[in-house]
């Protein structure tokens, strides 16, 4: 990996804004779905969030620079279709790795057609045993292309968000042990 000094700076100034409450002057998109119940069920969709599983689970998924998301690693997501589609430069801001909540956080970089930051996660409720899916994203237009398409680009964002939890829950059980 490169050192930070090598590395492009984020297109936003409120880097990391997704652990908490997000900043004013951004689009906000906040999805939570259950996927399951029980700890195996978190272990197993968390690993899945680390590994890019919703990303690749829509083909959006071009480039990482580690397998998994590691803090100051490169990805880049292919946005539109065909030959519509643009390279969209992020860079994974933190990694969640606790007892209740795993996951990761990407911030845009120069280049990419919006300004924000999202982070794709797994949470478990102890209390209920149940497992949620959650993507929570801050943006605004940071291209032409993308501001002209205004609130089309808002839903968009939103129905993709709900496309990454609808991955997320296909991911396999892994195979019984005899």
């Amino acid at each position: 990996m490169t050192s930070s000094a090598e590395q492009p700076p984020f297109t936003y100034a409120e880097v990391g804004a997704t652990r908490g409450a997000l900043p004013a002057g951004y689009h906000h998109v906040r999805v939570r779905r259950r996927l399951g119940h029980g700890r195996a069920d978190f272990e197993r969709f968390g690993d899945a969030v680390l590994a890019y599983r919703m990303q690749r689970g829509l083909h959006l998924l071009a480039d990482a620079q580690a397998p998994r998301a590691e803090p100051g690693a490169r990805v880049t997501v292919r946005l539109g279709f065909g030959r519509l589609g643009v390279l969209a430069p992020c860079r994974v801001v933190y990694v969640l790795d606790e007892e209740d909540r795993r996951g990761f956080a990407y911030g845009t970089l120069p280049g990419h057609p919006e300004s924000g930051e999202e982070l794709f996660a797994v949470e478990y409720d102890p209390a209920t045993s149940a497992v949620y899916g959650v993507v929570t994203a801050f943006s605004r237009p940071a291209a032409w292309y993308t501001r002209l398409g205004g609130p089309i680009g808002r839903g968009v964002q939103r129905l993709a968000a709900e496309a990454y939890v609808a991955v997320l829950r296909r991911t396999p059980r892994p195979p019984a042990t005899p």
